[in-house]
């Protein structure tokens, strides 16, 4: 089964979705998952996991309710107020619901001090209790707190989303590469190849491009930490689905099969217990 680890679904709302301005045209629009699907099936994907885009309760319960009628949603990762007094009881509400597989908060949004503050990280120790798994994602100029903040829970399994963002459209890759490396020695760290396309410049990058952060994170984390995501349908802004996943497949032409079947798939089920 090819599974596609990250994948965002909304009802465009021009005030919600404020972040999507209006030079990102493609993004205007809804993308559910009657769409998704037939995406996936032009690029022989068969499941994927449902990422919050939007932090609130009714984005978590919005996803929930997509899953029940899309069976091929196997999993999603929702947004709670990890920060809240009441955060165990939340918690324990959602654990009623067995396709929630983990949370995220949109760090890369927050100052750099977020993660080390006592109410948020009160928040993270609770979710050992249900076993949820925690995406973490931030912009790499954020990976030092963020490498601290993973060093506080060694017993809390992470996701790293999008190679937390390297500025691959400036071909920097010294620092990020050096926090990369020190947090894949955490080993429930899992990392994603997704959401690349748009670290690159829109529209105007080549293969090679991405072949240097791919050679880290495949170094730093080998193939059994690294899940296939798209960041569908943010990535249409540089390039088309199709381009992504070929892309992967090209640069793991040698790798054998067990370790394709582990990115695009196998991991996924183990990091996310699906």
């Amino acid at each position: 089964m090819t599974i596609d680890a990250h994948v965002h679904y909304w009802q465009f709302d021009p005030v919600r979705d404020a972040w999507i301005t209006e030079a990102m045209t493609v993004l205007r629009q809804d993308y559910l998952p009657q769409l998704a699907k037939s995406v996936f099936a032009e690029n022989a994907v068969d499941a994927c996991i449902a990422v919050q885009a939007d932090q609130s309760e009714t984005e978590t319960d919005f996803l929930v309710e997509l899953a029940v009628q899309n069976p091929f949603i196997k999993g999603l990762v929702g947004w709670v107020d990890l920060s809240s007094d009441s955060i165990e009881e939340r918690l324990a509400y959602y654990s009623r619901f067995p396709i929630i597989k983990g949370w995220r908060h949109i760090v890369q949004a927050e100052p750099m001090d977020f993660l080390q503050r006592e109410d948020f990280r009160r928040g993270i120790k609770a979710l050992r209790a249900y076993s949820y798994t925690y995406d973490v994602l931030v912009y790499h100029q954020q990976l030092k707190p963020a490498l601290a903040f993973m060093h506080a829970f060694p017993d809390q399994r992470f996701i790293i989303d999008h190679c937390a963002k390297p500025a691959i459209a400036k071909k920097e890759i010294g620092e990020w590469a050096k926090y990369m490396k020190e947090m894949a020695q955490h080993p429930d760290v899992y990392c994603k190849l997704s959401g690349l396309l748009t670290e690159a410049a829109w529209n105007d990058w080549t293969p090679a491009d991405f072949y240097p952060y791919l050679d880290t994170v495949f170094d730093c984390f080998g193939t059994e930490r690294l899940l296939f995501g798209s960041d569908w349908p943010v990535m249409l802004l540089s390039g088309t689905y199709r381009q992504w996943k070929s892309l992967l497949e090209t640069y793991m032409k040698n790798c054998s099969d067990t370790e394709r079947q582990n990115i695009f798939g196998a991991n996924a089920v183990r990091c996310y217990n699906l």
